[in-house]
């Protein structure tokens, strides 16, 4: 009977349909005195594969940490103090540095903030792609290598690959670096990209180029993508499913259509609102979030938002909320979720 039912599942909830699953991961950082940060605790989330995940939140919510501790690459004096990171079912807090190596590049491959960083000076583009290529391919011969340079260039719409590759980062504007190194983290086609802020510093033009990039990619290639962003008008163009993120923690998770139209964790709500929309635009001035987030050093007793939070009862002053269920396919911690806020009936659009 037992095995019945496990034939009758969903497709969607097959475990081999799951790439990457995180469970209660926890990074925490170690400073001088005594004091200790906890800037990711007990982060949870599945990643299917061919998806997209958008993980949002304001700076300092733990995004980029997460994503670090997924690759392992967490900077000193942070440390990974739990939980299972599951890519393929195999536990990556559990790989030496050099497994993770060869993981790094070929099977999950991370894309920075920051393109003026990304690139060696004094280089070409086609010498620094083809090195990014040998390290994974050391045998890899001559022609191999082009090869692998056109393909990745072309696959993020650079067709003039041969022109590019003799020139020098210098020679590009960031929005283009960007693309580039996007073509790099693409040379071996990874199961996962983790793009982390990849459109912060860019204008909105470029970004939206930026965007249909990475979505022409996972068209041609079809493996997943985790977004970090601040931005909600990123994840509204690119993601699949949104998960926000609070103090270290996962306030809400949903997918992408559902949580726009009727978020059910306040903080969703303050990042909404703060968003700014053309039909508003003349009339109503946007609307901040009050306060400031927790100091993860001393974090509060209750709900780490409860302090910002319009909607806050006793309650969430004294008891942490769990994450759990909302509806079908969605998450909250919340001892009060929303279940009557519409983003169609915010104030701004009065």
């Amino acid at each position: 009977m037992e095995e019945k039912r496990r034939e009758e599942r969903k497709p969607e909830e097959r475990k081999e349909d799951v790439l990457l699953e995180v469970r209660d991961l926890r990074t925490y950082f170690h400073m001088p005195g005594g004091k200790v940060i906890k800037a990711v605790e007990g982060v949870n989330f599945r990643l299917k594969k061919g998806r997209v995940l958008g993980i949002i939140g304001e700076s300092g919510s733990g995004k980029s940490v997460t994503s670090r501790a997924i690759m392992q690459i967490v900077d000193q004096p942070g440390r990974i103090e739990g939980g299972e990171v599951l890519f393929r079912g195999e536990d990556l807090l559990k790989k030496s540095e050099r497994e993770m190596s060869r993981l790094r590049g070929s099977k999950i491959s991370l894309i920075f903030q920051d393109p003026n960083t990304s690139f060696n000076p004094y280089m070409t583009i086609g010498r620094q792609l083809r090195q990014a290529f040998r390290v994974h391919n050391k045998k890899a011969g001559k022609e191999e290598c082009e090869a692998a340079v056109r393909d990745a260039l072309k696959l993020v719409g650079i067709n003039n690959w041969e022109e590019v590759t003799k020139c020098y980062p210098c020679q590009f504007s960031a929005g283009f670096r960007q693309r580039l190194f996007i073509a790099m983290a693409m040379i071996f086609k990874p199961d996962l990209l983790i793009a982390d802020e990849p459109t912060t510093s860019l204008g909105i033009t470029i970004q939206a180029e930026i965007i249909q990039a990475l979505n022409e990619i996972r068209e041609k290639v079809g493996n997943s993508v985790i977004m970090i962003t601040h931005d909600f008008g990123v994840v509204s163009q690119f993601a699949d499913d949104i998960f926000v993120m609070y103090a270290g923690r996962c306030v809400e998770y949903s997918p992408k259509k559902e949580l726009l139209v009727a978020p059910r964790h306040p903080y969703t709500v303050g990042l909404l609102r703060s968003v700014p929309l053309l039909e508003a635009r003349k009339t109503k001035r946007l609307k901040s979030i009050p306060g400031f987030p927790p100091d993860m050093a001393n974090p509060p007793e209750g709900c780490p938002f409860a302090e910002r939070c319009e909607w806050a009862k006793p309650k969430c002053f004294k008891e942490p909320p769990k994450l759990a269920s909302v509806g079908e396919g969605r998450l909250a911690a919340c001892h009060y979720p929303l279940t009557e806020y519409r983003t169609a009936d915010d104030t701004r659009l009065e």
